[in-house]
């Protein structure tokens, strides 16, 4: 309960921050289902994908996930299947340092404004956070520890703690004092800045080496405060070794490491430890040369002076160029597949400047140390798209052996990941192939591959049947049905985080579907239930293939409409290509019959379709593109509009064509929006659906069609024939699109008084001049009289990209625009109405300015906005509106680029489950078996050995910075960072003494000195010494006596009470003294319990996983 209460508090937070502007100063509570700003607090729910500002990484290697920091303050982490989460920064400013607190569930992110923040990764939001006063240019977390380091421009380096605790980081008072290395690299001010702080491997967290700017490289004991080595420039004019880096040079010349070129200050742009034992550094510089640098470990007793060979540095010259790029990005990795002493660098840089874009890794081998160093091959990979950054990640698993995970970000939002496997197939190919990774992150909801063209999202009745069948599917996962396609071989290798759990599958129930269309022609559903969306089908072009005469050229048409209906359990596709396709989706497999029907006939196809999805109708009426699908209530029409200005009216029950017709626009211009109104006998209707065979048309069935096309031309037809009723052009101040149109029931959205106000008005004509009035037919005269009575208090709403308009239903019909009310807007692309109550009261409209305004449709005032800038940190890109839909109860999705993000408009609504239905990032039991792994030096055999065995290394010396980084056991650095350097406190001693104030006017200038003879003071002095040490020679050593020894020897006289007494005092400090002891028996035999049974778990979790996943 405490941790729902935590996510609650957060939620809250967030949502609050995304708070709207109200332009209303007191909204007034209307009667029912009426909108005010109260009710509105819009926030993002769902997210999925990469943002196209990726700019760096940070992986957690034990919980196996990866952060991916972007350019405008947004952090994206990713963990297993359907674990993602994008954390939002308050400022809109990059990144430049993203480490995680490796096993902690803490993420430290530093923006570029020197903001360092601590991300909770259990509760979604910022822990703690600090502003540092001048520029941090490094920045890095001691291992296992919640300790970092902080280099600044000045060349200083500081301490900082987070305590989980108190949710609290801390500048502690310890730092590298810049005046102490100057001294001894003979430097003088100002200190150059630091570029890298790496704590050195296998020192307990007591030494860290230090990289300045201008190529100095120290080694700080930070227990001894003293500088144990300086490197620099200057130790580069030695005589030494250069490596090529081409495999065809293999064999290392032994030559001057500085050229005439290099005399000048060599600067460093990037380093990393190139052993398990920190004795090898590999630098990178701007001048796109890479060092390494043998250096003396924290066991060694090599001193700096011993330390200065002939042989301690090795340049690796990757390109004979005289203007290379910087190596900015630097990593090492042992290479168990040749020998002890081998290791692969990556990098990205070094090649000359203007050569094609490519990530660089090395085989290299040291058999006798840095001297010997060679390289063995040399790969190039080239990124897909531009390269951002890169993070490596140990294998898990002994089948492993020991590789390990490339992991490359690239722009936009693109993260590929790269085995040892692929790396070694791609370096067998002879030609320079692009490299194909083995693993990329894919979203759930494909955007880009294939391209997304239209969507929808469509709430499904709980207590229907619809709903039912699909919650059967999902619940029994039928994904791997025959049109389902077979999911990718190449499986996304992080398995980090717990996914959100679903209810158990009795109490399953879909309650929202999320439909996407492509380009490739295929359509794909979603339950859209929770933030997790799971697949339900995909109808893909093969699902033509058994189709007699359908080209699979017009079956792989782009998908232009959507349209789903939940009563008769069907969807219906439109495409470009002009066709509409009728598929019932729940069906079984039996014999069904399949219409395909034309302009001019009507053919019958009997096909055996296996369960799910079924094709039950084919429409090829014209070849222009279908641009607005809309069905009935209850599914028994659908009306197409087309690209053309021409509509269709279908007949979905018998599978046929009710009427078909001409353009309704003078410029054919297209249909923009769709809107019918029927009135029936809703039993009747009902009692026919549940035929078998369709849902046929009711006689007594009345209703009208509303077309509006985007040159604002508007008609009402008749529902049934097709009739013209009426026909006008809408009058607009200024010419500008139709967006959409609504029918707004209830009487209560505009009173009678405002309706009967508006009749008295003098009415407007709104008749083209150049468009003759329709004079109605006398069987549609009769309908129209009929509908006027049921429609008397409906209204309808014109959305254009510069206006709404309100008009009277009854007026429309009749043919005159008698508007209600109008309001002016600024570059309105997109609209959808909210409900409340199952009322419509409120519509939402995206602007191209990137702002969200929702108003009353009360008055069609602002009741509040907000922006995609705000709330999802994105500007308004070209298209956004064809892919952007909402159900009615204001939830919103939107694409942009290769992101998928859900809008949650209404502040009461939460029909997501959040926090609840959101997945963990920090698993709490795999991190404590780490911990008492590490702690106990054998590991028990049986699964969870193997388990532990597999994912520390099967090697003493392999993956040393996983078992560092499990490593909590350095208590010594508190004490040693709790104090400035070279002030530490003494453990062993204690000063209780008083503090003695002296005042001048104590000292007694012209008082007589009294001298004492000398032989009396040395006799004083002796008769002092013989009374402390009672006799005994003052050579003798101390003798450790008993506390009743020295009482027995001190004390004075005691009668037989106080000695009673003293003896109670005894049996009652021994009795406390054994309660002690039980107690802490108990405490550990708890302990023991407790790790047990989390290595139960432990055991019951790897057990149902696969050896791939572990």
């Amino acid at each position: 309960m405490k941790e729902k209460d935590a996510y609650s508090l957060m939620f809250a937070k967030i949502f609050h921050k995304h708070g709207i502007s109200s332009h209303s100063k007191k909204p007034k509570n209307d009667s029912g289902g009426s909108l005010m700003s109260a009710n509105l607090n819009p926030r993002m729910t769902v997210h999925y994908g990469i943002p196209a500002t990726a700019s760096i990484l940070a992986c957690d290697l034990i919980q196996r996930l990866v952060a991916v920091g972007t350019l405008d303050g947004r952090i994206k982490v990713i963990g297993g299947e359907y674990v993602e989460a994008l954390l939002v920064s308050p400022k809109h400013i990059p990144f430049k340092n993203l480490e995680f607190l490796q096993n902690q569930g803490f993420l430290v992110s530093v923006s570029n404004e020197n903001e360092i923040q601590v991300w909770d990764l259990g509760q979604w939001q910022i822990a703690s956070s600090i502003k540092w006063e001048s520029n941090i240019t490094a920045f890095k977390a001691i291992h296992g520890t919640s300790y970092m380091y902080l280099g600044d421009e000045h060349g200083m380096v500081y301490v900082l703690k987070y305590d989980a605790d108190q949710r609290k980081l801390t500048n502690l008072p310890y730092y590298v004092p810049t005046n102490v290395i100057a001294e001894e690299a003979g430097i003088s001010s100002p200190h150059p800045s630091v570029v890298g702080v790496l704590p050195q491997p296998c020192s307990q967290g007591n030494r860290v080496l230090i990289a300045y700017v201008n190529g100095l490289i120290v080694i700080w004991d930070v227990s001894d405060d003293k500088v144990v080595l300086v490197r620099g420039n200057k130790d580069l004019q030695l005589q030494g070794e250069t490596a090529s880096g081409s495999p065809e040079n293999k064999n290392l010349e032994v030559s001057d490491c500085v050229s005439e070129s290099d005399k000048v200050e060599k600067e460093i742009s990037s380093l990393c430890w190139a052993s398990n034992d920190g004795s090898i550094l590999a630098v990178g510089y701007v001048d796109g040369d890479i060092m390494f640098w043998a250096l003396p470990t924290a066991t060694s007793k090599n001193n700096q002076q011993a330390s200065k060979s002939h042989k301690n540095v090795v340049k690796l010259q990757l390109s004979s160029g005289e203007k290379r790029l910087s190596v900015i990005v630097l990593h090492w990795s042992e290479n168990q597949s040749h020998s002890a002493r081998g290791c692969k660098i990556f990098f990205y840089g070094g090649d000359q400047i203007g050569s094609k874009e490519t990530l660089t890794i090395l085989d290299l081998e040291r058999p006798s140390g840095i001297e010997s160093l060679k390289c063995v091959s040399r790969v190039d990979i080239t990124p897909n798209g531009s390269f951002a950054d890169m993070v490596l990640f140990p294998t898990v698993g002994e089948m492993e052996n020991g590789g390990s995970l490339l992991s490359v970000l690239t722009n936009p939002g693109q993260l590929h990941v790269y085995d040892d496997a692929c790396l070694a197939a791609f370096k067998s190919q002879d030609e320079k192939k692009p490299c194909v990774s083995s693993g990329q992150y894919v979203m759930p909801i494909p955007i880009v591959a294939p391209c997304m063209a239209v969507s929808k999202l469509s709430l499904v009745d709980r207590d229907g049947e619809f709903s039912k069948a699909l919650s059967k599917i999902v619940s029994t996962a039928k994904l791997k049905a025959p049109h389902t396609p077979i999911r990718s071989s190449k499986k996304w290798p992080l398995t980090g985080g717990i996914p959100s759990r679903l209810p158990e599958a009795a109490d399953y129930e879909v309650e929202r579907v999320y439909m996407a269309g492509y380009q490739d022609g295929s359509v794909r559903m979603w339950d859209a239930t929770y933030p997790a969306l799971s697949l339900i089908f995909v109808l893909g072009a093969e699902i033509y293939g058994k189709v007699p005469g359908i080209d699979i050229a017009v079956a792989s048409a782009p998908v232009s409409a959507l349209e789903i209906c939940s009563f008769t359990q069907s969807v219906a596709i439109g495409k470009e290509c002009g066709m509409v396709c009728l598929f019932k989706l729940t069906g079984t497999s039996n014999e069904m019959s399949l219409n395909i029907v034309t302009e001019t006939e009507k053919k019958v196809h009997t096909l055996h379709q296996a369960d799910g999805p079924q094709c039950m109708a084919l429409f090829s009426l014209f070849s222009s593109p279908v641009c607005f699908l809309q069905s009935t209530e209850f599914g028994n029409r659908l009306a197409v509009g087309f690209k053309c200005g021409r509509v269709a009216m279908l007949d979905v029950g018998t599978s046929s064509v009710l009427f078909i017709t001409d353009s309704l626009s003078l410029s054919n211009c297209s249909v923009s929006s769709l809107a019918m109104i029927f009135f029936t006998d809703t039993n009747t209707l009902i009692n026919n659906s549940k035929d078998s065979t369709s849902t046929s048309l009711n006689d007594g069935e009345k209703g009208l069609a509303f077309i509006m096309t985007r040159d604002a031309y508007l008609a009402v037809l008749d529902g049934r024939t097709g009739h013209m009723v009426s026909c006008q052009s809408i009058p607009q101040k200024k010419k500008s699109s139709a967006i959409s149109m609504y029918i707004l029931e209830g009487g209560n959205i505009v009173s009678s008084t405002v309706i009967s106000e508006s009749k008295n008005e003098p009415a407007h004509s709104s008749t083209d001049p150049e468009i003759a009035p329709v004079e109605p037919k006398s069987e549609t005269a009769a309908q129209v009289a009929y509908l006027g009575q049921r429609s008397k208090h409906l209204l309808i709403l014109l959305c254009f990209e510069d206006a709404l308009y309100l008009h009277s239903l009854k007026s429309v019909i009749k043919g005159t625009c008698d508007s209600i009310r109008e309001v002016n807007l600024k570059q309105c692309c997109w609209t959808s109405a909210i409900k409340i109550d199952d009322k419509e009261c409120g519509l939402v409209l995206l602007c191209r300015t990137g702002i969200i305004e929702i108003r009353s449709l009360t008055k069609l005032e602002v009741m509040g906005q907000c922006s995609l800038m705000t709330i999802l940190r994105w500007n308004f890109t070209a298209n956004m509106e064809k892919m952007a839909c909402s159900s009615n109860r204001g939830q919103i999705v939107l694409i942009n680029g290769c992101e998928f993000a859900a809008v949650s408009i209404l502040a009461l609504e939460n029909d997501f489950r959040i926090p609840d239905s959101l997945p963990c990032f920090h698993d709490t039991v795999l991190a404590a078996a780490f911990d008492a792994t590490v702690k106990s030096e054998d590991t028990s055999p049986g699964i969870l050995g193997g388990i532990f065995k597999g994912l520390i290394g099967g090697k003493q010396d392999r993956n040393m910075q996983i078992k560092e980084a499990c490593r909590k056991d350095f208590p010594h650095l508190e004490s040693i960072f709790s104090s400035p350097p070279f002030l530490k406190t003494s453990t062993a001693s204690t000063d209780d003494k008083e503090v003695i104030n002296l005042n001048i006017d104590d000292i007694l200038i012209d008082e007589k000195i009294t001298v004492f003879p000398k032989s009396e003071t040395i006799n004083n002095d002796e008769k002092k010494r013989e009374r402390l040490f009672e006799g005994s020679s003052t050579d003798a050593k101390p003798t450790v006596r008993s506390v009743y020894e020295i009482r027995a020897k001190y004390r004075g006289p005691e009668d037989a009470a106080a000695a009673a007494a003293r003896a109670r005092d005894r049996l009652i400090e021994r009795q406390e003294k054994l309660k002690r002891i039980n107690d802490r028996s108990q405490e550990l035999q708890n302990e023991a319990e407790n790790f047990a049974s989390i290595a139960h778990q432990l055991a019951r979790k790897m057990e149902k996983k696969k050896w791939w996943n572990i």
